[in-house]
């Protein structure tokens, strides 16, 4: 249950990477079908909620009671999605101008102008 749940709020804060959204697709679909007949269920999954915590209120007894947590191929898609978002926040820098300290959001850094450059 921990792992899909956590997939889910991953995938909502991880940003529109097409990774990220790709595999929240296939994981969200698996899960549309295993929740059939769960109307609220369902329709909490299009919420987006970004809090493991607000998920596991709002469908946790749904997933648990349709077998979702025990569904080898929602688990390998929710692994998939969080694999996803781990490198949606991963960034490689080449060059440091000066930046420092903890950036959360898209983030530009433009190089120094040197004077009587521009």
């Amino acid at each position: 249950m921990e792992l899909i749940v956590a997939a889910l709020a991953a995938a909502a804060t991880a940003g529109v990477t097409s990774g990220v959204q790709d595999a929240y697709a296939g994981f969200k679909g698996l899960l549309v079908k295993r929740l059939a007949g769960r109307t609220e269920a369902v329709e909490a999954l299009a919420a987006r909620e970004t809090e493991p915590g607000v998920w596991q209120a709002r469908i946790g007894e749904d997933l648990t009671a349709c077998g979702a947590a025990s569904d080898a191929q929602i688990l390998a898609a929710a692994r998939a999605v969080l694999a996803q978002a781990d490198r949606a926040g991963t960034y490689t820098v080449e060059y440091n101008y000066g930046a420092v300290g903890q950036f959360h959001g898209p983030v530009t850094i433009y190089p120094p102008v040197t004077p009587g450059t521009v």
